[in-house]
């Protein structure tokens, strides 16, 4: 049996979860691009790290420590100035958009040596910051790919949207690549009883993880039907999820006529970009963008896209957060490692944390 072939591959215990252990060369999301207004300051923790963000006079976006060096106030409580400088709401100090100290108000206005924060690359793109808290080289080539947000139609594009989970980043990951608890968690909208025995088939395409599920001669589920006002009453229903590393995924998911192209059909390529905030909690940003639509009325399509957005934020914040976060605390209240039962519904986790294991040890030696 394919749980028998697995088990014991998915071992989790506290110390996996908690033992603050990131994939730290690598671009992590830091907010959408609409989130950092011109004159705006953005505090945020990423991979345990206190950052704060802004944008230089120029517009392109800089990230320091939010941490100023004499007494560690946070900077992102203070002011920023002409010139790219950033003033410590605590004593005055300025820092320069490279962390360099360049103002000491007080006495001799001498600067200290160890006067200043770090600062880590950072990049604009896909509608969203991105930043590398590594000390490898900030490949911009490595920012994941999310093209398909780009010269987009604005009626295609569902809310860029954000919350926050208080679990391990990746418990999320292994909700987003085992899809098949849509049957049960997200019933009626985003899976029916036609999904449950949907063929499951995993795959790799460079680093990346790809989790197929296939339903065929299906009813459809309440949002592809949706989509398609007078669909078929039996279709194909596919998903393809993405792993891209360490915390992105892109979903393809829709409905089209049995045994027709994918392409053919409607759906969405849903969005999930995951980044840590800590070992115990991860920021979470989404959003979807529909293709072959089957409405042409503005109104119409206006209204689907702000159903699907609603319906998304409420299968991830009131569906999917509670259960994830609850085993986070069921891990962590553990009093032995865990070695859950393995299904074969399970391969792309597995396989998910087989290549991260890899590429924590690749960093740490």
């Amino acid at each position: 049996m394919p749980g028998d072939s697995l088990r014991g591959d998915l071992r989790t215990s506290k110390q996996d979860l908690l033992a603050g252990r990131f994939i730290r060369n690598a671009w992590y999301m830091a907010c959408w691009s609409a989130d950092l207004a011109p004159a705006g300051i953005l505090a945020r923790s990423i991979l345990d790290e206190p950052v704060v963000l802004f944008r230089k006079v120029d517009g392109t976006p800089a990230v320091l420590e939010d941490r100023c060096p004499h007494r560690f106030a946070p900077l992102s409580q203070g002011r920023l100035l002409p010139g790219d400088r950033l003033r410590c709401a605590y004593h005055g100090l300025e820092f320069d958009a490279t962390g360099a100290c360049v103002l000491n108000p007080h006495g001799a206005r001498q600067i200290p040596t160890r006067a200043r924060v770090a600062s880590w690359p950072v990049v604009e793109r896909h509608q969203a910051i991105w930043v590398w808290l590594g000390d490898g080289p900030a490949d911009p080539a490595l920012v994941p790919n999310f093209k398909v947000l780009d010269d987009v139609p604005e009626h295609c594009v569902t809310r860029l949207d954000y919350i926050r989970i208080e679990a391990n980043y990746k418990l999320i990951v292994d909700n987003l690549l085992d899809l098949s608890h849509t049957s049960y968690l997200h019933a009626g909208t985003l899976g029916n009883a036609d999904t449950i025995g949907s063929t499951v088939d995993v795959d790799q395409d460079g680093g990346d993880i790809l989790v197929t599920r296939l339903a065929t001669n299906a009813r459809p589920p309440g949002r592809s039907a949706m989509q398609w006002p007078d669909h078929p009453e039996r279709v194909d229903v596919f998903t393809r999820m993405r792993w891209m590393a360490p915390s992105t995924l892109n979903l393809l998911t829709g409905i089209c006529e049995i045994g027709a192209p994918w392409e053919t059909g409607t759906g969405l390529h849903a969005l999930h970009m995951l980044t840590p905030e800590t070992t115990r909690s991860t920021h979470y940003f989404f959003t979807a963008v529909r293709f072959g639509l089957r409405t042409t009325d503005p109104a119409v399509n206006r209204e689907i896209q702000e159903k699907i957005a609603a319906q998304r934020r409420y299968a991830f914040e009131i569906e999917d957060a509670p259960v994830i976060e609850a085993q986070q605390r069921s891990i962590e209240r553990a009093p032995r490692p865990l070695s859950p039962v393995v299904l074969s519904v399970d391969a792309g986790t597995v396989r998910f944390r087989h290549a991260i294991e890899r590429l924590e040890a690749a960093e740490t030696g």
